[in-house]
């Protein structure tokens, strides 16, 4: 029982002094980030999900 709480108050120290937590600022600019990414993700996606059914519908002739 003493291993899991030290484990605990380990955990707390590290997370309270030992890491740096972005400011807002930076926070809200890596969302915008990934926001974006997403986006064109999503969009490439698309593109080759259209192209690929329009190039399947050209073969088989179904529409």
């Amino acid at each position: 029982m003493a291993n899991v709480l030290g484990f605990f108050k380990e955990s707390y120290e590290e997370i309270t002094q030992k890491v740096t937590w972005p400011t807002w600022s930076q926070l809200q600019n890596h969302a915008v980030v990934v926001l974006i990414a997403s986006l064109i993700i999503a969009v490439v996606v698309l593109v080759m999900d259209k192209a690929s059914s329009n190039v399947l519908e050209l073969l088989y002739g179904t529409k």
